[in-house]
C-alpha cells in the first residue's frame, strides 16, 4: 500500500492554475469521435485514467485513436464502425465509460463482455441495463445484470419512453446512445436536471436531439460526422482549489479554462451562498461548453443547507464541500443525496469516517451529512478507499492540520487529475 506523508500550509497558497481537461466532456468525446463519421481532433484532453480506459475499450472495438500526452485523433466509420471485440472491454475504475458504452453497445449487432475493478464490481448497473433491456438489447450479468461482468448482445432496439427514477447523467446519456440507435422517437424524462455534456455533444456532431424543461426527445438513425473538440477545465477538479483557496487563510487562486456549463455550476452557487470571495472573468457563454477564469481568495464563511435540484449539479463535489463546511460558521447540512452512496465507495460514510479522524464535527444522515463549522483539524492517518475525490479532498484538508496526515492509497488520485501534487505544490509559497 502507498503512503504519502502531506504538511500542512504555513503560508496562504497563491498562484494560477490551468485546470485539466474535464473528464465528463473527454470521455465522450471519444465516444462520439468512435460513433462518427470522419477524423475527431480533441485537444486538451485529460489523459486520466478513467479517460484511458474508454480509449481502450473504443480500441478493442476497432476504432483507431492516435494519442500524443493530452491530444488525441479519433478515426470514426460511424456506428457500424465498431467490430465485435475479441477480448473483455475492461472499464477499469470508470462508472462513465461502462454506462456510457452500454447504451452504444446495445445497438451493435455483435456480442461484447465488460469487466472493471472492485469497485465497479460493486457499482448498481441495473438502472441501465433493465431500461435497455425493454429496448430489446440482451444483457446478463451477475445478479441478472446487476453487476459486473456483463455480457452484451445487442441489436435492432425499439424506442423508448422513459421516466428516469434517479437523476443520473450516466443512464441518460446510455439511453440517449441507445436512442440514436433505434427505430422511432425515444422520450426520456429526467427527475431533475443533470450534466448536459451528451446533448451538447450530439449537437457539435452535427446530430440533433430536443430539450423540453425535464424531457429530452432523440431520433434513432441518425448520423453523427467527425468535429474538433477542446475540451475545458474540469469544474470537479477545480474545485478542490476553489475550496483551498476559500479556507487556506491569506490566499488568492487564479483558475484558467474552468469549463461553467449551468448544468455543472452547483459549486459555485454553493460557495457563493457560503460568502466565498470567487470572481469569475472572460467568460465564454457562446462556446459549445462554456468557460471562464476564476480567481478565489480567502473567505468568511457561512453554514447553509444544500438540497434539492442542485445535487445533480454537484453531485461529485460534495466531499470536497463538506470539508468547506467544516470552516464555516454555523452548520452545514447536506440532504438528497443518496446518489452518493453508489460512487466508487459509499462517500457518506467514507466522508464522514476520514473527516472525523482529522477532528472534524460531522455526521450521516440517511442521505446526505450535518456538519459542524469551526473545526480545528489536527494531523492523522486517512485513506481515499480507492476513490479520487476522496483521496483529493483529504490532501486539502492536510492544508488545515496542525500536524503531518498520512495519506493511504494517493495513487487514486490519477483517475483524473494526474497532476494533482504538482500543481497542489506550485501554490505552496
Amino acid at each position: 500500500m502507498e503512503i504519502i506523508e502531506l504538511q500542512p500550509t504555513v503560508k496562504g497558497l497563491k498562484g494560477v492554475i490551468e485546470i485539466p481537461g474535464d473528464k465528463s466532456i473527454s470521455h465522450r468525446s471519444v465516444m462520439f469521435g468512435s460513433i462518427a463519421d470522419g477524423v475527431t481532433r480533441v485537444t486538451n484532453f485529460l489523459p486520466g485514467d478513467d479517460c484511458l480506459s474508454t480509449i481502450s475499450c473504443f480500441r478493442k472495438l476497432g476504432v483507431v485513436i492516435e494519442e500524443n500526452e493530452n491530444e488525441i485523433t479519433i478515426y470514426g466509420n460511424g456506428f457500424d464502425g465498431l467490430k465485435e471485440p475479441n477480448d473483455l472491454l475492461d472499464v477499469g475504475n470508470s462508472g462513465t465509460t461502462i454506462r456510457l458504452l452500454l447504451g452504444i453497445l446495445a445497438g451493435r449487432p455483435f456480442h461484447s463482455s465488460l469487466i472493471g475493478d472492485h469497485s465497479i464490481g460493486k457499482r448498481p448497473m441495473t438502472r441501465v441495463t433493465e431500461p435497455l433491456k425493454t429496448m430489446g438489447a440482451k444483457i446478463d450479468g451477475r445478479k441478472s445484470g446487476e453487476f459486473t461482468p456483463l455480457s452484451v448482445r445487442g441489436g435492432s432496439l425499439k424506442p423508448i419512453h422513459y421516466k428516469m427514477p434517479v437523476a443520473s447523467a450516466q443512464v441518460k446519456s446510455a439511453l440517449i446512445l441507445a436512442g440514436l440507435q433505434a427505430e422511432g422517437e425515444s422520450t426520456i424524462i429526467e427527475k431533475a436536471e443533470s450534466r448536459d455534456h451528451t446533448e451538447r455533444m450530439i449537437r457539435k456532431f452535427g446530430g440533433e436531439i430536443q430539450k423540453d424543461n425535464r424531457t429530452i426527445t432523440v431520433k434513432g438513425g441518425q448520423k453523427l460526422y467527425a468535429s474538433d473538440i477542446h475540451v475545458p477545465g474540469d469544474i470537479s477538479s477545480a474545485a478542490f482549489f476553489l475550496v483551498a483557496g476559500a479556507i487556506v487563510p491569506d490566499s488568492e487562486i487564479v483558475l484558467k479554462n474552468v469549463g461553467l456549463n449551468p448544468t455543472r455550476t452547483g459549486i459555485i452557487e454553493v460557495m457563493n451562498q457560503m460568502g466565498a470571495a470567487i470572481e469569475i472573468h472572460n467568460h465564454d457563454k457562446d462556446s459549445f461548453e462554456p468557460a471562464g477564469d476564476i480567481t478565489i481568495k480567502t473567505s468568511s464563511l457561512r453554514g447553509t443547507v444544500v438540497e434539492g435540484d442542485v445535487i445533480p449539479r454537484l453531485i461529485d463535489e460534495i466531499p470536497i464541500i463538506a470539508l468547506l463546511a467544516t470552516q464555516a460558521e454555523g452548520t452545514t447540512i447536506i440532504k438528497d443525496a443518496s446518489e452518493l452512496k453508489v460512487k466508487e465507495t459509499n462517500r457518506i460514510d467514507t466522508v464522514v469516517q476520514e473527516l472525523t479522524k482529522l477532528g472534524a464535527s460531522i455526521e450521516a444522515t440517511e442521505d446526505g451529512m450535518i456538519i459542524h463549522g469551526g473545526a480545528s483539524l489536527k494531523g492523522g492517518t486517512v485513506s481515499s478507499h480507492g476513490d479520487h475525490r476522496i483521496g483529493m479532498m483529504l490532501a486539502i484538508a492536510s492544508l488545515l492540520c496542525k500536524d503531518h496526515v498520512e495519506l493511504e492509497n494517493p495513487e487514486a488520485i490519477s483517475v483524473s487529475y494526474p497532476n494533482f501534487f504538482g500543481h497542489l505544490n506550485s501554490l505552496k509559497k
